[in-house]
């Protein structure tokens, strides 16, 4: 049976519609600027671990049609991850309006490191596409390892600035696990030579 979400335009308009709601409650007055910038952060956070999470479940679940489905669109959720970086940061700067504070802030650790994250972000956003791919052939996979540093510092970010801080730690903590389920993982699979 074919998944439903193999449309991607579907896909797409599931994983906008949080941002068009979001958008609508802010406007409305219905959000306040607290809640804009909390939801689009944990979002853009729980898309990432989904976009991460792609590679160490298809390895736990080689055969599962869900895990070689997420894989196939791990991209997708990278560059929503992104949006909705995008978003936060967006909403941040309107709010703040004034250059001078938004540097003097920027320059404080849980903000430099939103910051620096959301730089690392933009080359990753901006080759999730299949010419980029093609383009930069095997760069391509070492310029997106940006994502390893990019988790670290959005990660960093939430932890500095988190009110809840165990909701941070268990976020952290899901991530760490997967990412540590993929290394052991890899290094277990049989090489090419040896799989003939």
């Amino acid at each position: 049976m074919k998944p439903i979400l193999d449309s991607r335009p579907l896909l797409w308009a599931l994983l906008a519609a949080p941002a068009a709601l979001i958008a609508w409650l802010y406007a409305t007055d219905a959000y306040s600027y607290g809640q804009v910038v909390h939801v689009t952060g944990d979002t853009s956070v729980r898309l990432l671990i989904v976009t991460m999470a792609a590679t160490p479940l298809r390895l736990m679940f080689p055969r599962a049609g869900w895990a070689m489905w997420l894989m196939r669109r791990r991209r997708d959720f990278g560059v929503a991850t992104f949006g909705y970086a995008a978003f936060h940061l967006v909403v941040y700067l309107v709010r703040k309006a004034q250059p001078g504070l938004i540097l003097s802030e920027g320059m404080e650790p849980e903000l430099l490191t939103g910051w620096l994250a959301f730089l690392a972000f933009l080359p990753l956003a901006a080759t999730s596409n299949d010419a980029s791919v093609r383009w930069l052939k095997r760069g391509w996979k070492r310029l997106h390892r940006l994502v390893y540093l990019a988790a670290v510092l959005v990660f960093a970010h939430w932890l500095l600035e988190a009110f809840t801080l165990t909701q941070a730690l268990i976020h952290a903590g899901v991530l760490a696990g997967l990412e540590a389920t993929r290394l052991v993982l890899s290094r277990r699979r049989p090489s090419p030579a040896n799989s003939r």
